[in-house]
């Protein structure tokens, strides 16, 4: 069940950018991985989003190709409660950081902004009139898809509203999420991308 707005906090799910990509081998050795948030995200410059300019305005369909592979991706994150986890049952119960795609992020929003009139909207991120959703992963093309995933009617999660204000306040800070201080700086992430491409190596 995803959860409302933490307190003192000002919505419910906040995003990012993150680059994720291997770079090249050297001989027998796979090529190392670049995982990190992108600087963009706070509206600052950021190296991979530099390099990828420069790569792309070449106009070779070689050079595209690797900006394609490697442009930043969008992700969401929300408070979930867990209601029932058949793989993982002691996660029941418990309040969690749920990060996902554009894929769930559009479920969310078709849900509160139905493209019909007659279709009721609800509000997920209600404890009373939200509803469950059910994370349904299939594999497709041997990537992991949640087409499959669907909201249920809406319901309390609890009826109990003392146990609902545990969960409430049990949740963790989205905005530290996407503080500043959880992005590193332009120079390490240069220094970072620079290795991981084996440039001046």
């Amino acid at each position: 069940r995803f959860l409302p707005t933490p307190e003192n906090e000002r919505k419910p799910v906040v995003r990012y950018w993150e680059h994720g990509f291997q770079g090249p081998g050297k001989g027998d050795m796979k090529g190392m991985w670049y995982i990190e948030k992108s600087l963009t995200t706070l509206g600052e410059d950021d190296p991979v989003a530099e390099f990828n300019k420069k790569m792309w305005d070449t106009g070779t369909k070689e050079n595209q190709d690797i900006v394609r592979e490697r442009k930043r991706k969008l992700y969401y994150v929300s408070n979930i409660y867990v209601v029932k986890d058949t793989a993982n049952p002691s996660n029941e119960g418990k309040v969690f950081l749920f990060r996902y795609g554009q894929k769930i992020f559009n479920k969310i929003n078709d849900l509160m902004n139905p493209a019909f009139d007659d279709v009721e909207k609800v509000n997920p991120f209600d404890l009373w009139e939200g509803a469950n959703f059910r994370l349904r992963a299939t594999k497709v093309a041997g990537y992991r898809n949640y087409d499959k995933s669907e909201f249920d009617k809406p319901t309390a999660l609890l009826s109990d509203d003392e146990e609902l204000e545990k969960i409430w306040k049990a949740q963790f800070s989205l905005e530290e999420v996407i503080a500043p201080t959880q992005f590193k700086s332009y120079d390490k992430l240069k220094e970072r991308l620079d290795k991981v491409l084996r440039i001046n190596t």
